[in-house]
């Protein structure tokens, strides 16, 4: 019984797991639940107000003996960094970041309100349960419990929690990193969002992917420009109709393989623990056909195998009967490391004549190394608490605030663990309606963060 227990990363009875307490594991559920109840929806227009959740944040690491900062650029949009002093001062600082904003939530899409934060049969339901109100929690709870405890960590380690993830980062991790550099001095590596979830492959198989890289942001603004005139007339010179096909040829694109460091790690794992024999560095090596022998677990890879374009937006005219003499489309782009000069090539190429495109937004692709230290530690927190799992590395086909933390040279990671039931989609939830994690995922989470955060 003790062993099934704690391979389901439950405590035996009586004792710690993992350096975790009762009231860490109770802790990280109340907190993911109070978070939520804090609606910080962010809609992109500059409305949302981070501060009532950056202030709930301040006080519970102030109860811990931490003295946090609440650092804002804009009225309401506030960032909150701690720093926790570790045993050895000659190594180097870890940088642990969530974002307390979320996506905006539709009441009446949901089962429960998307910001009650409802505990109902071992799941906390709610916007920003996954994304990612939850890992925030997860720290929370652990920096609470080594306070308890007398735990200091062997390096620094530095805590952020951001602002305006979900929009443009300019008031959160953007900020902090332009205008308060210093606060992560010593920071070489971080670890934040998207990683180190169980992922349900096929015949029972279950993975840990860690985020070891991200495609770069590449939002465009497309803008036709034609005649204006009449409807009931010929024209040639027709903005729309121009507009129209370069979104067509932009949606239709085929983008060749390009496969990145991190990618091709992560298909020779996933191969191996497949049985299939391929070789990913053979100069034919079709990724397409072992994909297709992947089963389920080629989601994880396959957003990641080529850039990416997807027209998400349209505007033009004003009347049924105006042609007019402009519209605009919006395409979000996707850009693997070192696919930035091929990407601005076929976009001049698809746009076409009479269509010019600029950046929305623009941010960097990013690579981390699946040999570091880091990595292994994390490997091995994972598989301490769920030795039948298995861990591979990934890229993330969005991005998160490591690129801008990656300005002042921290290697970003993903890396916020949870392990969840079959058949819980867990990236189908991001942004998505229902959002929710399990209690028992929250505890096995908090559990491999606190060894991580403690053995790294």
């Amino acid at each position: 019984m003790a062993e099934r227990e704690r391979a389901a990363g439950e405590p035996a009875a009586g004792q710690q797991a993992g350096g975790v307490d009762r009231q860490a594991l109770d802790e990280v559920v109340r907190f993911t639940s109070e978070l939520i109840r804090i609606d910080t929806g962010n809609a992109g227009d500059g409305t949302c107000r981070e501060r009532p959740a950056a202030e709930y944040v301040a006080e519970r690491l102030a109860e811990a003996g931490l003295t946090p900062a609440l650092l804002e650029r804009s009225t309401g949009r506030t960032n909150v960094v701690a720093r926790i002093e570790g045993t050895d001062p000659g190594a180097d600082a870890l940088l642990v970041h969530g974002h307390l904003d979320v996506v905006p939530a539709e009441p009446a899409e949901w089962s429960v309100h998307p910001f009650s934060g409802e505990v109902r049969d071992g799941v906390v339901w709610g916007r920003g349960a996954i994304d990612m109100k939850n890992m925030d929690a997860m720290v929370l709870a652990a920096v609470r419990q080594w306070a308890r405890s007398g735990v200091r960590p062997r390096r620094d380690i530095v805590l952020a929690f951001t602002a305006d993830e979900e929009a443009s980062a300019e008031d959160g991790a953007g900020f902090l990193a332009d205008r308060h550099a210093g606060l992560f001095e010593g920071c070489t590596e971080g670890i934040s969002e998207s990683g180190a979830f169980t992922f349900h492959a096929d015949r029972g198989m279950r993975l840990y992917p860690i985020a070891a890289g991200e495609r770069g942001t590449a939002w465009l603004k497309l803008t036709a420009r034609g005649r204006a005139g009449h409807g009931s007339k010929v024209n040639r010179d027709n903005a729309v109709s121009r507009l129209a096909a370069a979104v067509a040829r932009i949606g239709a694109h085929e983008w060749p393989v390009r496969l990145t460091p991190t990618v091709r790690a992560a298909l020779g794992r996933l191969a191996a623990l497949h049985a299939v024999e391929v070789d990913v560095d053979a100069p034919h090596f079709d990724v397409d056909a072992l994909l297709g022998r992947l089963g389920a677990a080629a989601k994880l890879v396959e957003p990641t195998v080529r850039n990416s374009a997807n027209p998400t937006m349209l505007s033009a005219g004003y009347k049924v009967n105006v042609i007019p003499g402009s519209a605009v489309a919006y395409v979000d782009g996707r850009v693997l490391p070192g696919g930035e000069a091929e990407f601005r090539t076929t976009m001049d190429e698809l746009t076409g004549p009479g269509v010019s495109w600029d950046y929305h937004h623009r941010e960097v692709a990013l690579q981390a190394p699946v040999d570091s230290p880091a990595y292994a530690a994390m490997r091995a927190a994972i598989e301490r608490f769920d030795p039948g799992g298995h861990v591979v590395p990934y890229c993330m086909s969005g991005g998160t605030d490591a690129k801008q933390f990656s300005r002042l040279g921290i290697t970003g990671y993903g890396f916020s663990p949870l392990r969840l039931p079959e058949g819980f989609d867990y990236q189908a939830l991001f942004h998505g309606v229902d959002e929710r994690v399990p209690v028992e995922g929250l505890h096995f989470g908090v559990r491999v963060l606190d060894h991580f955060l403690r053995t790294v």
